[in-house]
């Protein structure tokens, strides 16, 4: 019973269980010894590579460059990390927000190849090996748009976010008793 509580003459009630800190530390261990960030990565950048490639696409057909699928780019990108690294430690979240950006300036770059090429009656896969970082960036720099750099942003930020695993006490617990659930 609480003690304030006591005193004052009412009932107290029920305090949730606390988790000892001893626990919490062997529990978050236990999390962090299942973390794999060497396959998050890799499967972060398939997904960053995929999304970035679904972008190109889209845009091709479309003929418009819809800033949402950066937003998808981060979200997928995030996603596949978090299942596949089943990380807790922030470097999961660096590494998402890294591969969202990647994906969003590589979706971009495909779009823009694909219109040069159209442009100029070559096929892609001729043009692709010819970039060089001068050429990449001159490109990128002219059809850049300052829009660009808050559908960017957003999915930096998602990237980030949804690439680490969410500890709840209800995880911590179920660590110190049985297998993780993510």
């Amino acid at each position: 019973m609480n003690a304030e509580h006591k005193l004052a003459g009412g009932n107290a009630a029920p305090e949730a269980p606390t988790i000892d800190s001893t626990m919490q530390r062997m529990a978050l261990q236990r999390m962090r010894d299942q973390q794999n960030l060497s396959a998050g990565v890799v499967a972060g950048l398939v997904a960053a590579v995929a999304g970035a490639a679904l972008w190109a696409i889209v845009t091709v057909f479309t003929g418009y460059q819809i800033g949402w699928m950066a937003v998808g780019i981060g979200f997928l990108v995030g996603y596949v990390i978090r299942a596949v690294g089943r990380g807790v430690d922030p470097i999961f979240g660096i590494a998402g927000a890294a591969l969202a950006l990647f994906g969003c300036l590589l979706g971009n770059l495909l779009t823009v190849c694909y219109f040069v090429a159209q442009n100029e009656g070559i096929p892609l896969t001729d043009l692709l090996p010819q970039l060089d970082t001068t050429i990449i960036s001159e490109l990128m720099m002219a059809t850049f748009s300052p829009m660009d750099l808050l559908f960017y942003a957003i999915a930096v930020y998602e990237g980030y976010q949804l690439s680490t695993l969410k500890i709840s006490d209800e995880d911590l617990q179920a660590a110190t008793t049985g297998p993780v659930v993510g």
